[in-house]
C-alpha cells in the first residue's frame, strides 16, 4: 500500500519504533506463554448488544489525541474504568499508544485488574506481536484500522485475533474501506467520523456508512460525540453501539454522562429504500 505522509502514516512510524523497543525486551515466545496463562477472552460483541433495547457504549480511557492535544491527566485509569463499569458501559477502551495519546500497556493492566467488562486495546495494530501483547495484558477486543493495513495484513491479523479467542473491531471511514472490511467477514465493524489521515470530522458521512453495514454485524459509531444529541444521531443511523472518549473524560460528571449515553434507545439499521430490513 502506497503511503503519502498523512497523519496516520506519521503515527504508525512511531508505533513501529516503540513496538521494536518492546519486542527487544519481551520476545514473542514469552508473550505466547503469557497468553496461555490467560483465561478465555470475554465476548465483547455480546456485552455491547445487551438486551438490544439501548445503545451499547464503549467508554474510553483517553488522555490526549492528535487533534485536541491533552484532554485529561487520568492519574488513576482503573478508577475511571470503575466509574465506566458502574455506569453501564458494555466495554472499556484503553488507549495504549504513547506518543500521541499518552497511553500505555500499564494502563491496560491496571484497568484489567479492576473491572470485569470486556476491554478494547485501542492502538494502531500493524504487527501480530501487538495482538499477542493485547491478549497477554488482558484485552478481549483489538482495533484493526482498515486505512492502516493492506488486504493481506487485515485478513491475517483478523485470523490471529480469532485464533486467540478475541474479537476485532474493524474500523472504516469510507465506502471503499467498508467494502474491504466486509470481505473478511467481521463480527464488529466501526465507522469513524474522523478521517485519521487528515483529522477532519464528518458525522453525517459516518451515519450514511453505518446504514450500509449488514444487520448481523455489530455496528459501532466512533468519534464526533460531544453530547447526547450526537449519540442519538448515531442511533438513528443504525449504530448498535458508540465509542466515546473525549466527551466522557472532559465532562466533569463522568458517571451521569455514561448513564445518559447508555440510556439512548437502539433503533436498528434503517430499512433500505424500496424494501424492508
Amino acid at each position: 500500500m502506497t503511503r503519502t505522509g498523512t497523519v496516520l502514516d506519521d503515527i504508525i512510524v512511531g508505533v513501529r519504533e516503540d513496538l521494536e523497543q518492546r519486542r527487544r525486551t519481551v520476545g514473542s515466545a514469552e508473550l505466547e506463554s503469557l497468553v496461555r496463562e490467560r483465561g478465555p477472552a470475554l465476548d465483547a460483541a455480546a456485552s455491547l448488544r445487551g438486551d438490544g433495547s439501548t445503545l451499547g457504549l464503549i467508554a474510553e480511557v483517553k488522555r490526549a489525541s492528535p487533534s485536541k492535544g491533552a484532554l485529561a491527566s487520568i492519574p488513576a485509569p482503573a478508577e475511571l474504568a470503575a466509574i465506566y463499569e458502574a455506569g453501564g458501559a458494555g466495554a472499556i477502551s484503553v488507549l495504549t499508544e504513547q506518543r500521541r495519546f499518552r497511553g500505555s500497556l500499564a494502563d491496560l493492566d491496571a484497568v484489567r485488574a479492576r473491572v470485569d467488562v470486556p476491554l478494547l486495546r485501542k492502538d494502531f495494530v500493524v504487527d501480530p506481536y501487538q495482538i499477542l501483547e493485547a491478549r497477554a495484558h488482558g484485552a478481549d477486543l483489538i482495533l484493526l484500522i482498515v486505512a492502516a493495513l493492506d488486504d493481506a495484513q487485515l485478513r491475517d491479523l483478523n485470523a490471529l485475533t480469532a485464533e486467540l479467542g478475541m474479537q476485532a473491531l474493524v474500523e472504516t471511514h469510507t465506502a471503499a474501506e467498508l467494502e474491504r472490511a466486509l470481505a473478511i467477514d467481521p463480527a464488529i465493524v466501526g465507522v469513524n467520523a474522523r478521517d485519521l489521515k487528515t483529522l477532519d470530522v464528518d458525522l453525517a458521512r459516518a451515519a450514511a456508512l453505518l446504514g450500509q453495514i449488514p444487520p448481523q454485524i455489530l455496528a459501532i459509531g466512533e468519534s464526533a460525540v460531544a453530547d447526547v444529541a450526537d449519540v442519538e444521531a448515531y442511533a438513528r443511523a443504525g449504530a448498535d453501539a458508540v465509542l466515546v472518549g473525549e466527551a466522557l473524560v472532559t465532562s466533569g460528571e463522568t458517571l451521569s454522562t455514561v448513564q445518559t449515553f447508555r440510556d439512548v434507545a437502539r433503533r436498528g439499521r434503517p430499512a433500505p429504500e424500496g424494501g424492508t430490513q
